[in-house]
């Protein structure tokens, strides 16, 4: 099937035309939204699959990074996997995604991660579920915390600079939080919808320890505080960031943000009153074996060593046996071993991010393992659970 096909980046202004087209069919929104979105992640990040100037489908390539175990890991995000309505069904999807993963293959990219509008075309190309994406509300009224003496201080929100290191120390001590592509950070600062956005560092302007960036809505009778982006990295800055979110409580409804299964700041709210209303879990693909387990951070005083035998149907180098040895938390992966730790890619995909423990993906069938390589997988891929707060 692949020889019926061109799999190609953007030619020219016909084919950027055609894409908005498609785009904006397939997600909706206006051709001028979908243009805005080309614009931001870059035309030379497009891929398209053709048949001479007839555009089957196409989608995009975030070239950034995830953080795993404290360490970055380089990955490539996939999204607005988009098909013509009349080439649906004849498996040009599942072509554009093998073209792409053999493209990010000879890249040398570690991992690769998206968001699944359905999981059965992704998992059919080795990609499996790694971590969550939540939509939290908690409602304000009757909500009254005491603030401390911790200054909160307005700044411009359309200087992404003030927020990234800030972000950072908080992104690397959690698994899967991303190293943001810049058009991320540019959707963050300054939508495309007509908003005002408000943002605020909490601390010393010279030593912020938190932000918060957020805009106000009415949706369907609520007036909504909506949080576009926030970190705490202190006990201090968490009691400032609720108790400056509490104070618009005479105006504002609710308060909504995206985030992880868990969010520990709740513990300093009274009540348990803040609640998911809307749960998706995000997929990863591991592209190549050896340079993914090599690159991802582990807990840094364990010495140990797992024996896997790993099978992908698709990455013919991504099979066979694999010693992976850390020492102090440093990992060293060589060809060879035992083999007595026999997992699928997708199996592994979920490991390694910590979204199951070796233990839980026994029970799926995905593995099948000794009891001591078991209890070692444990360990090695121990650690947080991952989440992210960004779409793409």
């Amino acid at each position: 099937m692949g020889s019926q096909f061109d799999y190609t980046q953007i030619r020219n202004s016909q084919d950027e035309q055609t894409m908005a087209t498609l785009l904006s069919q397939c997600f909706g929104g206006t051709s001028e939204l979908a243009q805005s979105y080309l614009n931001r992640l870059g035309k030379d990040n497009f891929r398209l699959l053709c048949q001479g100037e007839e555009i089957f489908g196409s989608l995009g390539i975030y070239q950034m990074g995830q953080w795993y175990g404290g360490r970055r890991v380089p990955m490539a995000g996939i999204s607005a996997v988009g098909i013509a309505p009349e080439h649906r069904g004849k498996g040009v999807a599942d072509q554009l995604m093998r073209q792409v993963i053999l493209e990010l293959h000879q890249l040398k990219v570690p991992i690769s991660t998206l968001y699944p509008a359905t999981q059965v075309l992704y998992r059919k190309v080795g990609y499996e579920q790694a971590g969550s994406y939540c939509h939290w509300e908690l409602p304000l009224a009757g909500l009254k915390l005491p603030g401390g003496d911790l200054p909160i201080h307005s700044v411009t929100p359309n200087n992404d600079e003030a927020f990234q290191d800030i972000y950072t120390r908080k992104a690397q001590a959690n698994n899967g939080n991303l190293d943001r592509h810049p058009a991320l950070w540019e959707q963050i600062i300054n939508p495309v919808e007509k908003q005002t956005i408000y943002a605020y560092l909490i601390g010393e302007k010279t030593q912020p320890e938190g932000y918060v960036i957020f805009t106000q809505n009415q949706d369907s009778g609520k007036f909504v505080l909506a949080l576009r982006d926030w970190v705490v990295l202190t006990e201090r800055a968490t009691q400032r960031f609720w108790s400056f979110i509490a104070a618009h409580r005479s105006q504002i409804t609710h308060v909504r943000w995206r985030g992880g299964l868990l969010e520990p700041s709740l513990l300093l709210l009274p009540e348990q009153t803040a609640k998911i209303i809307d749960l998706e879990y995000w997929m990863i693909r591991i592209i190549d074996v050896p340079k993914a387990l090599s690159m991802r951070g582990y807990p840094p005083t364990l010495n140990a060593q797992l024996h896997l035998e790993v099978t992908d149907d698709l990455l013919q180098t991504n099979n066979g046996k694999f010693c992976l040895t850390i020492s102090q938390g440093e990992a060293e992966v060589t060809p060879g071993g035992k083999g007595n730790f026999q997992i699928d890619i997708r199996g592994l995909n979920a490991l390694y991010s910590g979204f199951l423990t070796a233990h839980q993906l026994e029970l799926t069938g995905q593995l099948n393992a000794t009891p001591e390589s078991l209890a070692t997988a444990t360990m090695i891929f121990s650690g947080s659970n991952p989440w992210m707060s960004d779409f793409f």
